[in-house]
């Protein structure tokens, strides 16, 4: 991760986002609404957690066949992602509501779902949202030395194959957020003094994070074990939950900026990106089944994602709303909109843009 913060470009002659704001926040006056989440959003908070928790109160009562264990566990599993794109990801950017007590009791239930809030609003509310798509800056393109996600990352032989086997890793996001990922971001970003408001106390967030391990394992683990579920079962179903829940925040999460389309700009000499910080947003991101209501109501319009970049502070309910004005927006000052009409014209140029970056660079070949 690269230390050295770009800068962004403030030449704007096309006025993109100083109207832009004007158009959405005229809309909102004029509609006599609020920015923040609704009854809408509330009623899907209580669908989602309960898709969540009720298998698990279900497994903890009844005495079921392995065969519908495991089902519950990927029920789970759905409802863990759900919550996790509806309910904490406004909360964290506090446009769940409009009442600061009301966000941060949101955004915490990503205690239950193997994350921390720190953590979390480090690496996506400060450096993705920030520095979207920038090499050594955005942590959401570093995935090791396995998948490689830029033409800047090294290239290895095994890359060759990555459009088939990472499919595979992806599964593995939040079961790496329970285990490991937590406590290294933690330790860096604490050395680095990063922050989303206010540097917080390092003995208070090493205190939170090992307290809400201890009662997440015993959530997930431990209880189930004492209350007289197998072992084997257990851990079986919890990896289940995990591997369902990583699949589709994975998926979702590189639709948005890991395809064809988007770029990987790189500041200059000076430090400097082209762009705008608004107009970056616009080259770095993409859009995708945006007239699909299932997949609308499911993502936490995150496949809304230039919406969501360039309003973090607009809760997810209001983009569908607000997408045609950046739309047109874009169209009038010859700025790209970039987006899929379907989930699957998506995926499949996600899987293909994976494969390009798997082939070997002109420059070893």
């Amino acid at each position: 991760m690269n230390t050295s913060v770009p800068t962004f470009s403030r030449n704007d002659s096309m006025k993109f986002f100083r109207t832009l704001n004007s158009r959405v926040n005229a809309y909102f006056k004029d509609n006599n609404i609020q920015k923040t989440g609704n009854w809408k959003l509330h009623l899907k908070t209580v669908i989602m957690f309960a898709i969540f928790l009720t298998p698990y109160f279900l497994i903890l009562t009844i005495d079921m066949p392995f065969g519908v264990h495991l089902l519950s566990t990927i029920v789970i599993g759905i409802g863990m992602a759900g919550v996790g794109m509806n309910v904490m990801h406004d909360g964290n950017h506090g446009s769940y509501s409009g009442k600061p007590w009301l966000n941060k009791i949101m955004g915490g239930s990503i205690y239950i779902l193997a994350g921390n809030v720190y953590n979390w609003q480090v690496q996506h509310n400060v450096l993705h949202h920030t520095y979207t798509n920038i090499p050594g800056h955005d942590e959401d393109l570093e995935a090791g030395r396995i998948i490689r996600f830029t033409n800047e990352a090294k290239w290895y032989r095994f890359h060759k194959f990555q459009h088939y086997y990472s499919v595979f890793l992806y599964g593995l996001l939040t079961f790496n957020w329970a285990i490991t990922t937590d406590f290294k971001q933690m330790k860096s970003y604490i050395k680095r003094k990063l922050s989303y408001g206010e540097f917080p106390s390092p003995v208070k967030l090493w205190s939170t994070l090992v307290i809400t391990k201890v009662i997440y394992f015993s959530i997930w683990l431990v209880i189930p074990m004492i209350l007289g579920i197998t072992w084997w079962k257990v851990l079986i179903g919890f990896f289940i939950m995990h591997y369902t829940a990583g699949l589709i925040l994975s998926v979702v999460f590189q639709l948005a900026h890991i395809i064809e389309d988007t770029s990987n700009p790189l500041p200059n000499e000076e430090g400097e990106i082209e762009n705008t910080w608004a107009i970056h947003q616009l080259f770095t991101t993409t859009n995708f089944a945006p007239k699909n209501w299932i997949v609308n109501w499911y993502t936490g319009g995150l496949n809304h994602q230039i919406e969501h970049h360039i309003f973090p502070n607009i809760s997810h309910v209001h983009y569908g709303k607000i997408a045609e004005i950046v739309k047109q927006t874009a169209k009038e000052c010859n700025l790209p909109y970039y987006e899929y009409k379907t989930m699957r014209g998506a995926v499949i140029a996600h899987f293909r843009h994976l494969k390009t970056l798997g082939q070997e660079p002109m420059s070893l070949a």
